[in-house]
């Protein structure tokens, strides 16, 4: 039975096909209003109405509207002399976030082409994969990356080659060595290119995923995708031509691009652009731009706390921020500390699962079910509902804790590009699987609990690592946590977590394993066997831990480099420091055991 803000309505179930679904709450693609008939009309339409307000800034410069489709159309016009058209039409960004990935991402809009936004922390053959599977012609980079892709792009088939971009390159940069961007430009026909009845389902861009668990997959996105989730944004955040967003994630990220800049092209709005985030430069940004929103994933809410405080810190010009990964504690602290107002929603590069954050929330929760919305084992079938001690322990991990699935269909997401195998998987039974771990309360209040990759298994038990990090980020001296298995010598896996500590703090194993003890929701299987105590976390460019470097990493000397390493042995109620000696006993141990494979993984 459809309640009520349902409703029966086409969507696409996979990648270019529709079918029938029932959606919850928010409509399919198809179904939203248009902000505009394609993206060439929205930005026409920003400049005829819009046209001296400023669309950009960045450092010292400033683009209005009018000047924004201006650089569009030079692209466009590139591209159209450029590309193969019996090609797809498809152009890679290796850039930060600069002038030239806006001015690239219109350009290809207005020709009907898309870009594939290129990931900096990429090399070697992994950047040279995401270059060759997104069939991309072109690659425009800046000097900053030239090496990188030289090296990456050795022996690969780029049909229209490499141009880079010295134009808003910083004194540090090296030289240009390739050919130049700006002459490429200069030297094409210039002409209308702009498609004013262009296929508003059109690919616009290649979105690839965080990758922090597993090899990154490219999310395809169409115009309609972009301006209707623009639209959504512009709406939720309340913006207006007169509003000015800071953007310090990258853009070839789904959060900068849907909750930055898409929002502020939908509006009329201005986007500011920071090349990388820094927490010490994210307030001076704010007001030399006089941002009103700015977007976040990861820890930014974190490290923005991090920084010392100062009695002006409220004085600035934000009213909201929109991301996600804020626990609540953080987002509350955030809040009050910059005078703002923080929507922090559970979200992926997908876009497919949506929950209610209505009500009266819990601490912890990501949101309420919705019609379609379940949590399931591997068979589909429902978990059992979450249940707790009288301390507040969850008490059934091992069957409450499952796999986030919307039943319904697959909502707004459009498919991978050329990854059959993945759409297979995520599209099973005809629901979308999220590869999100969670669990659900009595009232239905969800709880994430990591990865589909994040599960641990200690004594024949097995949970998610999700809850422990909560706990342990409950630690006052605690400014960052990963909890992530690692291979036990006999059998399973133990307990591990990477810590980065307060400006500061030491660790002590003692006063850390009596805190540890002391947490009434630890179960006493969650508790970890080794602490790795590092000045820095790896993460995404947009600050999401890569557990999967921590669990290649693990116990071993030759990985961590000068990490310190503690281990705290059954029975003991300290953690002690754990040495070369401990290790090459322990790597014996494996061995006796059989398990020289787990050791070398």
């Amino acid at each position: 039975m459809t309640q009520p803000g349902e409703r029966s309505t086409p969507a696409a179930a996979n990648a270019g096909e529709a079918g029938t679904v029932r959606v919850p709450l928010a409509p399919p693609l198809a179904e939203v209003p248009l902000p505009a008939p394609n993206a060439t009309s929205l930005l026409t339409r920003n400049a005829s109405e819009f046209g001296d307000r400023p669309a950009l800034h960045f450092g010292e410069r400033s683009w209005t509207h009018r000047e924004l489709l201006t650089e569009a159309e030079r692209f466009a016009a590139l591209f159209r002399d450029r590309l193969d058209p019996d090609r797809p039409p498809h152009v890679g960004l290796l850039l930060d976030n600069t002038p030239d990935y806006v001015f690239a991402l219109c350009g290809a809009a207005l020709l009907g082409a898309a870009v594939a936004g290129l990931n900096q922390t990429r090399l070697g053959e992994h950047l040279a994969h995401d270059i060759t599977h997104t069939d991309v012609q072109l690659v425009i980079t800046e000097p900053r990356h030239e090496s990188q892709l030289r090296q990456a792009a050795e022996g690969l088939a780029l049909p229209r080659g490499v141009l880079v971009s010295d134009r808003f390159a910083d004194d540090g940069d090296p030289p240009t060595s390739g050919a130049s961007l700006e002459e490429a430009l200069a030297c094409a026909p210039a002409a209308h290119v702009g498609k004013d009845d262009a296929d508003v389902d059109t690919l616009w861009a290649l979105l690839f995923t965080s990758g922090t668990s597993a090899a990154p997959k490219a999310v395809r996105c169409t115009q309609r995708r972009l301006l209707t989730t623009g639209n959504r944004m512009a709406t939720m955040l309340e913006l207006g031509p007169e509003d000015v967003g800071y953007s310090a994630m990258p853009l070839y990220h789904t959060n900068s691009l849907m909750s930055g800049l898409a929002p502020a092209l939908v509006a009329g709005a201005s986007l500011s652009l920071a090349r990388r985030f820094s927490a010490s430069g994210f307030l001076p940004d704010v007001r030399r731009y006089h941002a009103t929103w700015f977007n976040y994933t990861g820890k930014v809410l974190v490290y923005l706390l991090a920084t010392p405080e100062r009695p002006d810190d409220a004085e600035n010009s934000l009213r909201v921020a929109f991301g996600n990964e804020g626990s609540p504690q953080v987002v509350v602290a955030a809040a009050a500390r910059f005078g703002m107002r923080i929507i922090d929603v559970f979200g992926s590069t997908e876009g497919a699962i949506a929950l209610d954050r209505t009500g009266n929330r819990p601490p912890g929760s990501i949101g309420r079910l919705r019609q379609g919305i379940m949590v399931v084992d591997d068979n589909g079938t429902e978990a059992p509902r979450a249940s707790f001690d009288g301390d507040g322990r969850l008490t059934n991990a091992d069957r409450c804790v499952g796999e986030i699935v919307n039943t319904l269909g697959v909502g707004p997401f459009e498919g991978y590009y050329r990854n059959d195998e993945a759409m297979r998987r995520t599209t099973r039974r005809g629901w979308y699987w999220s590869g999100d771990l969670g669990y659900v309360d009595d009232d239905g209040w969800v709880y994430f609990a990591g990865r589909t990759t994040d599960w641990l298994r200690v004594d024949g038990e097995n949970f998610p690592g999700a809850p422990i990090e909560a706990i342990i980020g409950r630690h006052p001296d605690v400014l960052l946590v990963s909890v992530f298995g690692v291979p036990a010598p006999d059998s399973g896996d133990e307990v591990m977590a990477a810590l980065v500590l307060r400006d500061g703090a030491l660790f002590d194993g003692a006063t850390f394993g009596a805190w540890l003890d002391d947490q009434a929701d630890l179960s006493p299987k969650w508790r970890p066997t080794f602490v790795r105590v590092c000045p820095t976390l790896p993460t995404t460019p947009t600050n999401k831990i890569l557990t999967r470097t921590l669990v290649h990493e693990k116990f071993r000397f030759d990985r961590i480099g000068a990490d310190s390493l503690y281990r705290r042995v059954r029975g003991s109620t300290a953690f002690e420091r754990f040495t070369g000696d401990d290790e090459a006993a322990l790597r014996g141990h494996f061995a006796a055991n059989g398990r020289e494979a787990a050791w070398d993984l």
